[in-house]
């Protein structure tokens, strides 16, 4: 067994142990804590269709494709790789379609490309915002998110402009 096996074993006995001592209905408490939460998926589900919906026609209808070409000639002025414009549009809007969208880079340009190496760095330091977003806002039924999109879009925006500023600093011209 290793180390971090023995410290999730570890913290289990230590939290039925401190149940034991304050005599807490464990069971109860569980059943209590997971209804609370299925509700709240349950109430988190049309924001997470409809995000998945939309990008799925953004792949599909060649928007995507679209918006890249409209970008393309200013990335490539910037020293942005353009194969990498697809994720950096698609990452704020979902985890596993940049995470496709990643694989495809690493496939076709190799790991160790300027390319390959952007595409990394700008899946590991943006967020999946419109996710996130409705996940938090929809939990705690916030009515307005425009300023925390705004503000999440800037950074992202900021991760997606520096990671190939990045790679060139630490891996040399791409």
């Amino acid at each position: 067994m290793d180390v971090s096996s023995l410290v999730i074993l570890g913290a289990v006995c230590l939290a039925f142990t401190y149940a034991a001592i304050k005599k807490v209905d464990i069971v109860g408490s569980f059943t209590k804590g997971a209804g609370e939460n299925l509700k709240v998926a349950a109430g988190l589900l049309p924001t997470l269709v409809l995000l998945m919906l939309a990008i799925t026609m953004m792949r599909s209808s060649g928007i995507l494709d679209v918006i890249v070409g409209l970008i393309r000639p200013a990335a490539e002025k910037i020293g942005f790789p353009a194969e990498c414009l697809p994720l950096a549009i698609l990452r704020p809007i979902s985890g596993s379609g940049a995470i496709a969208l990643l694989d495809d880079v690493l496939n076709k340009f190799g790991a160790d490309s300027f390319a390959g190496r952007t595409a990394s760095v700008l899946a590991a330091s943006s967020e999946t915002t419109f996710y996130t977003v409705a996940v938090y806002f929809a939990a705690v039924k916030a009515k307005k998110p425009q300023k925390a999109i705004i503000a999440a879009l800037a950074g992202d925006l900021t991760a997606f402009l520096t990671a190939a500023l990045a790679v060139r600093l630490f891996f040399g011209a791409g």
